[in-house]
């Protein structure tokens, strides 16, 4: 066989090799309750707002002065694929109490977060949304926080490495492959775990290739703590 038809032979069963797996993706798209497990989203919520500062724009309830000192916020808990993920699985969504958008500031400090993960992921779940949001809360409640993150009183630079050695010594039974962490150009954005859907950590290979690879980041203070000398 020549190179050209060896080549063309080659194309065609990349092409099919991919349209198989994408029909096999495709016939549970976007279907509620159909998925492999969640991706715990936590936002630095220092980093976002000096992110937002930087922009112009920083929401009043998470970033103002009067707000409460928020550390890891949860940015969402995304049903996904093990490649892939659906999104806006009921269009329109039904519609989101205020009470249940009012019991989760505490956790998800941005009525309009709210309202958005509810409407692009929530509803993937396949739960109705009190019970997706409970699932939320307790999600949130099974991670613990490293100590060290608790109590950021001056911007420490870190590599994305210590925050997940940190993570994973906290918390038994994550590993390396079930946490990635996110960053921007300088700071650490945020820190995403993957969860089964009983809400044990699980391995994602696809996030975590995702993960930072810069050799550095930046973690902002906590609003609101008092300055100490900072830890580089």
């Amino acid at each position: 066989m020549d190179r050209a038809r060896f080549a063309a032979t080659l194309f065609s069963a990349s092409v099919a090799m991919l349209a198989t797996a994408a029909a096999a993706q495709d016939a549970r798209q976007n279907t509620p309750g159909e998925f492999d497990f969640y991706v715990l989203s936590l936002s630095w919520s220092p980093s976002f707002c000096e992110a937002g500062a930087e922009r112009g724009r920083t929401p009043e309830q998470q970033c103002g002065e009067r707000s409460s000192p928020y550390t890891f916020v949860v940015q969402g808990f995304w049903p996904q694929y093990d490649t892939g993920f659906p999104e806006y699985c009921q269009v329109p969504a039904p519609r989101l109490d205020r009470n249940i958008v009012a019991s989760m500031l505490d956790i998800m400090p941005s009525p309009q977060l709210i309202y958005r993960q509810w409407d692009r992921h929530g509803t993937c779940s396949g739960l109705a949304a009190r019970a997706y949001f409970d699932s939320v809360r307790k999600a949130r409640a099974v991670v613990k926080i490293p100590s060290d993150y608790l109590d950021v009183k001056a911007s420490i630079t870190v590599t994305p490495a210590e925050v997940e050695d940190a993570f994973v010594k906290a918390n038994s039974g994550l590993t390396p492959g079930a946490i990635a962490v996110g960053c921007d150009s300088r700071r650490l954005r945020e820190v995403r775990i993957c969860m089964t859907k009983d809400l044990g950590f699980r391995e994602c290979a696809e996030i975590d290739r995702r993960a930072c690879r810069r050799d550095q980041i930046v973690m902002p203070p906590v609003r609101g703590l008092t300055k100490t000398s900072a830890r580089d």
